[in-house]
């Protein structure tokens, strides 16, 4: 793989410059606002998986600003791997904080979400248009199935389990559209998907704290 390989994969890329896609580029700026916010209340309420995953949404601003500006491999690598490490922490936490579960079995089930993709993105793609984004769509699968066990422990977190999934759904939908109204729309959607994930990433962190802090005056 040569990781210096230029990669045009959004419609507002039109040349292979450092700011041929601004919106795209730009709109990070809202992912890294929402981790300074995210990443002060948990640093203020002692919650380290809170900070770290602060940390991430803030890797995730850097990463994919780098990729919608230098756009090559190395820069792609830099916008996915802090994406997929954000999903397995917040998915351990879920099991381990959320779901009250040991850690080793938190950590064995986090695990199992390899297994869960390898599954069912060769289903997705069997669908022209989840294949476009077949990775992303389980997340809020996932979400959605953890709902219901949530809420037997606490509804509103529940709530944001499906409110967050729902909001994910559309700005997935949002992404696999960029190409497909290209001709139409020479912007792309792209940036919209940055938008509601700006939006939906550090809401699910603060759904998580709120989770956290109320557990402290909550017995077990």
């Amino acid at each position: 793989m040569d990781l210096s390989q230029t990669i045009d994969a959004y419609c507002e890329r039109l040349d292979p410059g450092f700011w041929a896609e601004p919106v795209n580029a730009l709109t990070n700026l809202f992912y890294l606002a929402g981790a300074i916010i995210m990443l002060t209340r948990s640093r203020r309420d002692g919650l380290p998986i809170a900070t770290i995953l602060s940390v991430l949404l803030g890797l995730i601003a850097i990463g994919s600003f780098l990729f919608h500006t230098i756009a090559t491999a190395w820069a792609s690598l830099a916008d996915t791997i802090p994406i997929v490490l954000f999903i397995l922490v917040y998915l351990f936490a879920a099991n381990r904080d959320i779901l009250r579960m040991r850690w080793p079995v938190a950590a064995l089930l986090t695990a199992a979400f390899i297994p869960y993709v390898a599954i069912l993105v060769p289903l997705l793609n069997r669908v022209p248009f989840l294949a476009i984004s077949n990775f992303y769509w389980a997340v809020p699968l996932l979400l959605f199935a953890y709902a219901p066990i949530v809420a037997r422990r606490r509804r509103a977190t529940a709530a944001g389990f499906v409110a967050g999934g729902a909001l994910l759904c559309l700005s997935i939908t949002l992404r696999s559209l960029d190409q497909p109204l290209c001709d139409q729309w020479p912007l792309g959607t792209h940036f919209l998907w940055h938008t509601l994930n700006s939006i939906m990433l550090p809401a699910m962190i603060e759904l998580y704290r709120r989770h956290m802090l109320e557990g402290r005056h909550t017995p077990r």
